[in-house]
């Protein structure tokens, strides 16, 4: 049961939605998966825009899905809920923050689900799971009725076995949304990163290799501010996720020991005073994706940097798996992650492909294609 907070199983022959607990459904407290806010939650009067949107298409909401407490971890680990078992592999975790969401689409309990993503947070689980997820684009999807990390970098997106899914998902959000077929004209950059805080497994990045090869043209390109936009990632978190969240650190009883440490440490961050560094990291970041963008149909990389990791107690899996992600966010632009095989493992790997603000409709195709060519 721990993929689900609760279940809501709406009667009918819509689509199955299950919602993220950090959305707000009509009827039903929205807890953030932890138990100091759950025990403040009040029913939400009304369902999120996003919900209203996908019941107004015929959706039926399945239920609210796990996560991470307060949405800020990236592993799917939650003491006071449980865990959400990753279906690939039980001894891994199922990736998060959205956990749930992964979970319920990848063992067939839901047709679609939405996720919150600030950090990675749809991309991640996707990943672990082998499932396939779109990051919206800043500010495309209404965020009323969410529970907010970082207003600043927070959004809503779908989740759904395979690309038509995700699709579906984006067209409960946004009715008549429509894919842009890919083009053989259509480049792709493979984005290279080494160095300090990209320590990449090489058979990770040899199947992403492989999997767009099978797509089309492939240019290599560099960023100058990738590793930085990481440490930005992490600033408007603790800047914003701070203010959200401060008054619940005088419980630690109430939420677990490794997330009252993580508040502990976002109020450390927003004292060294560092967020007009992360605003300037942020411009050079949409610039410079922008200008690769002005020349690509997408980027392309790994979503993860190594395959998807066993529990663990202390910080270290948390960063690696937010290590190539959160970037996006801080750039605001979309983010689309499908699985691609990974020989010799069970599990598969998943490439992120970046688009254009407002590009959803072209990474939507250019995943459909790459998911064609994979099959």
């Amino acid at each position: 049961m721990t993929t689900w907070i609760v279940r809501t199983d709406e009667p009918g022959d819509g689509p199955r939605l299950a919602v993220k607990d950090a959305i707000d459904v009509a009827g039903l407290p929205t807890t953030a998966g932890c138990q100091a806010v759950a025990e403040r939650a009040e029913p939400a009067a009304a369902d999120a825009p996003v919900v209203a949107s996908a019941r107004a298409q015929g959706a039926r909401v399945a239920g609210k899905t796990n996560l991470n407490e307060l949405c800020v971890a990236a592993d799917g680990v939650n003491p006071w809920t449980g865990t959400p078992v990753n279906p690939l592999d039980p001894s891994r975790v199922p990736g998060g923050s959205s956990s749930g969401s992964a979970v319920a689409v990848a063992t067939g309990e839901a047709d679609v689900a939405f996720g919150t993503d600030t950090s990675g947070s749809v991309r991640i689980p996707a990943a672990c799971c082998g499932i396939a997820a779109l990051k919206t684009t800043n500010g495309r999807v209404p965020l009323d009725g969410v529970y907010p990390l970082s207003p600043t970098l927070d959004t809503v997106g779908p989740m759904g076995r395979d690309v038509a899914a995700v699709v579906l998902g984006m067209r409960l959000i946004e009715p008549g949304f429509t894919p842009v077929p890919y083009e053989e004209s259509m480049t792709i950059a493979r984005l290279r990163l080494g160095g300090p805080g990209f320590d990449i497994d090489p058979a990770i990045d040899a199947a992403v290799d492989d999997a767009l090869r099978r797509l089309g043209p492939v240019t290599d390109v560099t960023s100058e501010h990738y590793y930085d936009a990481a440490t930005a990632n992490g600033l408007y978190v603790a800047e914003e996720g701070w203010r959200q969240n401060a008054h619940l650190v005088a419980e630690p009883p109430k939420m677990s020991g490794r997330i009252h440490r993580r508040l502990q440490q976002l109020h450390d961050v927003v004292d060294a005073g560092r967020i007009g560094w992360a605003a300037r990291v942020r411009a050079a970041i949409r610039a410079e994706l922008g200008a690769i963008l002005a020349r690509h149909a997408a980027i392309a990389l790994p979503v993860l940097p190594v395959g998807t990791p066993e529990p663990g107690e202390d910080d270290h899996s948390d960063l690696l798996l937010t290590s190539l992600n959160g970037q996006v966010n801080v750039a605001g632009l979309p983010a689309f992650a499908l699985p691609v095989p990974l020989p010799g493992s069970h599990l598969p790997a998943s490439v992120q492909l970046i688009g254009p603000a407002g590009g959803e409709e072209r990474l939507c195709g250019i995943a459909a294609a790459l998911e064609a060519a994979l099959a």
